[in-house]
């Protein structure tokens, strides 16, 4: 396989929630992201998916959200994704954050250091795990741009995702497939914690695998991750990636076209993960000003949007 055709880094984490408008005001007002789509699952319409972004809604800033009706809460263990990671500009940064959090009464820890970078890790009211990661000393994939209306200082605020944590029980097996099938390497170990990272490297291309056979396996439910992306260039990647993935004998789901992206779905072990095409992106439907203001539907499902807001709890996201 061609370089182009490998993954370039993380293109989106999707979790759950209990509260979609809690959830809102959190991304928004404490942690400083933009919400630039509102728009359903697509394979639910039941459901909100928001996206969380940058400025821009530039690929590798999304963390986007499920509400998934009468959703149990999610029991913490292994054979998961365990926590999600938010890059922010330098270790100021992080130290702006604790003092943030401490004002909106967010859980978190000290700031500590993990891979030779300052990490500040934290939880929302879900108990979904979080961490800023300093890009200070970051060479890789580069970030997005900062909120510019958002409530945080550019010079502080989140604008891009960091390194995705599995912890799984089968480690080796599920390392060789990260390393063997989907290219990443492993580039430091601390303990029972290895750092793998692909593609354009650096913080924004990065996972780190855990190896714990000690917990019993999570549950997914709300404040737990349902499943992160990998980045690809565009949908001629994707169909290499179908054949690569068949020829090592993975079930997937094949091509599925998301509107914002194009996507293929592999299970691996218990941990979904997406390809995902870094085009056409999240402005191709609404204005800049007024993204995620509204709500937004794929054409498909365009037709039915007077039956879609009828059984949808509406809630307030102009500014």
């Amino acid at each position: 396989m061609n370089e182009r055709d490998l993954p370039l880094g993380i293109h989106h984490v999707t979790a759950m929630t209990s509260d979609v408008v809690k959830n809102y005001e959190f991304f928004t007002e404490v942690l400083g992201m933009r919400l630039v789509k509102k728009t359903v699952n697509q394979d639910d319409i039941h459901t909100y998916h928001t996206y969380y972004v940058d400025d821009t809604g530039s690929p590798g800033t999304a963390m986007t959200f499920f509400d998934f009706p009468n959703n149990p809460k999610g029991i913490k263990g292994t054979n998961a994704i365990t926590r999600t990671s938010f890059r922010v500009p330098n270790d100021a940064s992080l130290e702006y954050y604790q003092e943030r959090f401490a004002k909106f009464d967010v859980k978190h820890e000290a700031i500590t250091t993990e891979f030779g970078k300052k990490v500040l890790r934290f939880w929302d009211f879900d108990e979904q795990a979080y961490q800023l990661i300093s890009d200070e000393n970051n060479v890789g994939m580069k970030p997005g741009t900062p909120w510019k209306k958002g409530p945080v200082p550019e010079k502080f605020a989140i604008y891009g995702l960091g390194p995705v944590e599995i912890t799984v029980s089968y480690f080796n097996d599920f390392k060789e497939i990260f390393e063997e099938l989907l290219s990443f390497e492993e580039i430091a170990q601390e303990g029972n914690r290895y750092l793998l990272e692909v593609g354009e490297k650096g913080n924004g291309a990065q996972v780190v695998l855990i190896e714990d056979a000690t917990q019993n396996i999570a549950q997914q439910g709300y404040g737990e991750v349902h499943h992160f992306a990998l980045r690809l260039k565009d949908a001629a990647s994707i169909k290499l990636w179908i054949t690569r993935l068949n020829q090592a004998g993975l079930p997937n789901s094949g091509y599925v076209n998301r509107f914002y992206f194009e996507s293929l779905y592999v299970r691996i072990g218990h941990v979904l993960v997406e390809f995902a095409t870094d085009e056409p992106g999240f402005v191709t439907d609404e204005p800049y000003e007024t993204l995620g203001e509204s709500l937004a539907l794929p054409p498909f499902l365009e037709p039915n949007r007077a039956h879609i807001e009828s059984v949808i709890r509406p809630f307030d996201t102009t500014r």
